[in-house]
């Protein structure tokens, strides 16, 4: 059965990033494969220390942050997922600051020894067999937000750092246009197809 992990760095509940998740792991549960949800804004991650003590442990497996908290169990879900759904709102032309904080953590995804003058990713060969959605919105209209805010790159990064190969994105533009925006059915069903690339 394919494992799914959705991880979301939205601040709000059921906002727009929210209501397009839920959407694609609806789609995915009736199809039958396994999701696991992380809202971010519910998991205790800490800032990175930037000591680069994770990086300087050798092997194609991450290294072990010096920081206990929520990062080393869900490192070990992001080893065990087959597919995922990374997302996040897009807030002063980028990712959500919890959703940079999470990023910033997968530098356990390195190795980087002393003297070295850049890292190596330990998942430097894409696994095709891994694939990721990443979901993001915007108060811009969407050709501009997902062309002209780095949110997408960003989302992009945290999908090839772990090992997966983004096969869809999916960017909501005018998301500002009232208090309790809603998704169109276009959007929706756009949603609910794009969920399929995952299996």
């Amino acid at each position: 059965m394919t494992k799914v992990l959705a991880v979301n760095g939205s601040y709000r509940d059921d906002g727009v990033t929210d209501k397009a998740v839920d959407i694609l792991i609806q789609t995915l549960l009736i199809q039958g494969v396994e999701v696991e949800y992380i809202h971010l804004r519910d998991h205790p991650i800490e800032f990175c220390l930037n000591c680069r003590e994770c990086t300087q442990q050798a092997g194609e497996k991450p290294g072990k942050c010096v920081i206990d908290d929520g990062l080393n169990e869900l490192v070990e879900k992001i080893e065990n997922a087959d597919a995922y759904i990374f997302a996040s709102p897009t807030n002063f032309g980028s990712v959500t600051a919890l959703y940079k904080r999470f990023m910033e953590r997968l530098v356990v995804y390195g190795y980087w020894p002393w003297g070295a003058k850049f890292p190596l990713f330990r998942k430097a060969k894409i696994n095709p067999k891994k694939k990721a959605i990443l979901v993001s919105s915007s108060a811009a209209p969407g050709f501009m937000g997902r062309w002209l805010f780095g949110t997408i790159g960003q989302l992009k990064k945290s999908a090839e750092t772990v090992g997966a190969k983004p096969v869809a994105v999916l960017f909501t533009g005018m998301v500002a246009s009232k208090p309790d925006q809603e998704l169109t059915e276009t959007k929706i069903m756009e949603i609910q197809q794009m969920a399929e690339k995952l299996i």
